[in-house]
């Protein structure tokens, strides 16, 4: 019953993931860190099968740390997110594909804006203002949809963040519990409470 959260606002992404780990019916972990700082400015949040979902992270991590220690400089947020897309398609047609699916988001510096993009399993990307996995995207999508405003200031981008977490937590029948929010501006990344 995973669910992760991502939109952005003026200036910013946030970018929000339960920290429950489980298997079945089993809640194995209430601690776990689902959200990847993959750069100064770029987040990755991860959803899916377990052991799938840590390979393909820290595979990604370390190749995209791997870029910017050969290159100099850092991956953009589009062209991270277009390098992940080629890693889930190739995997997708090999005898072990991962079944991850993800939310990648960061901050733009040379274009001075945020990015978000919505990944899935089958390698489809697109370029979005606010994006949901798992389970909590039955309420939340609705509730981004209509709250969502591009020119939000941050405060505004996490009341509507909570607005979301609290539909999930009131409707889902197994409530997700915690919730890890990070957020990725001009200033690079943090965690923030809500």
């Amino acid at each position: 019953m995973e669910t992760s959260f991502a939109l952005t606002g003026k200036g910013y992404v946030i970018v929000a993931a339960d920290t429950t780990a489980s298997r079945s019916i089993v809640k194995m972990k209430v601690d776990q860190d689902k959200i990847k700082e993959l750069g100064s400015h770029l987040l990755m949040a991860y959803s899916g099968e377990p052991g799938d979902t840590i390979q393909f992270a820290e595979y990604v991590e370390r190749n995209i740390r791997l870029y910017q220690i050969r290159n100099l400089y850092p991956l953009r947020p589009a062209a991270a997110a277009s390098w992940v897309r080629r890693s889930l398609a190739e995997s997708l047609r090999s005898r072990h594909p991962y079944a991850v699916n993800l939310l990648l988001g960061g901050y733009d510096k040379a274009e001075d804006k945020p990015n978000l993009y919505w990944i899935d399993y089958l390698g489809s990307v697109v370029e979005v203002p606010f994006a949901v996995h798992g389970h909590g995207k039955h309420f939340a999508l609705s509730l981004l949809d209509r709250y969502h405003d591009p020119d939000a200031s941050l405060e505004e981008g996490l009341a509507t963040l909570k607005r979301c977490i609290d539909e999930v937590a009131k409707r889902l029948v197994i409530n997700p519990g915690k919730y890890k929010v990070k957020v990725a501006d001009k200033d690079g990344v943090r965690e923030v409470e809500i």
